[in-house]
């Protein structure tokens, strides 16, 4: 399978887009020996939003390193940050700025387009099909685009980003209530510090998805993986670290399940 995914009973999707860490053959043997570390997953998410089967939430997340594709970007590429620095629809080099291709044998526009078909298709038309299938038995969905990244990261933001940084693209991905709830969690805690539609503001997945007005309320959360791993080389889980912000993590989900009627 190109994702793994499971099927919930209430009415949220988690994705987890940026997950995967394997690479086809033929793709590996281009790649130079910096792709080997995986550096840019968002390591261990699956394991840090492990309480979402006992919620009964439906999960979807990437087989594919985003080196493959990058399965939260637009199928055209679009930049959606325009003037800021952000790494393409099938990756050419990573966040540290590291050629990914030996002797520049990056992609082409017949192999992207390829990559899309066989890689990106699958996982969005699973999206969309989950997202009907619980708009078909309730009145309206959340979707939750789970990510990771580190705490720094010189080419994309100045200095330390926030622990909590929350995307609905200027509030346009989900109703009012549903951010106001959402947020209003992160914020009546001091432990962990929290940005709105800052440096994130939301990828493809959110932008494209939420749609309050079909009942679909999208929200993006990115979040410094230093809050519950090492994020340096082999990138460890910590336990010990992560039990402090999973309790939080599960009162935010579950915000933008029950967040008041629009």
């Amino acid at each position: 399978m190109d994702f793994e995914f499971t099927e919930g009973r209430i009415p949220l999707l988690v994705s987890m887009p940026h997950v995967g860490t394997d690479i086809p053959d033929d793709i590996a043997l281009r790649l130079a020996p910096c792709a080997s570390a995986r550096a840019d997953t968002d390591w261990h998410l699956k394991q840090l939003y492990g309480f979402l089967g006992e919620m009964g939430a439906s999960v979807i997340s990437a087989r594919w390193s985003r080196y493959v594709i990058d399965l939260n970007r637009p199928h055209d590429d679009t930049n959606l940050y325009p003037g800021l620095s952000t790494t393409g629809l099938c990756p050419v080099d990573t966040f540290a700025s590291e050629p990914l291709y030996c002797g520049g044998d990056a992609p082409n526009e017949q192999e992207v387009r390829a990559r899309l078909v066989r890689y990106w298709e699958p996982y969005h038309r699973q999206l969309r099909a989950e997202l009907d299938r619980l708009l078909a038995i309730h009145p309206r969905v959340a979707l939750w685009d789970a990510h990771s990244i580190a705490s720094r990261v010189p080419r994309f933001f100045d200095g330390r980003l926030p622990d909590l940084n929350f995307g609905t693209a200027n509030g346009t991905t989900c109703a009012p209530q549903m951010e106001a709830a959402v947020v209003g969690v992160a914020r009546a805690q001091q432990a962990f510090s929290v940005a709105v539609n800052g440096r994130f503001k939301g990828g493809y997945i959110t932008r494209h998805y939420g749609q309050p007005a079909r009942k679909v309320h999208a929200i993006q959360l990115e979040m410094c993986q230093c809050l519950y791993m090492d994020e340096s080389a082999p990138f460890a889980y910590r336990p010990d670290v992560a039990a402090r912000v999973q309790p939080l993590l599960r009162q935010l989900v579950t915000a933008a399940v029950d967040w008041p009627g629009e």
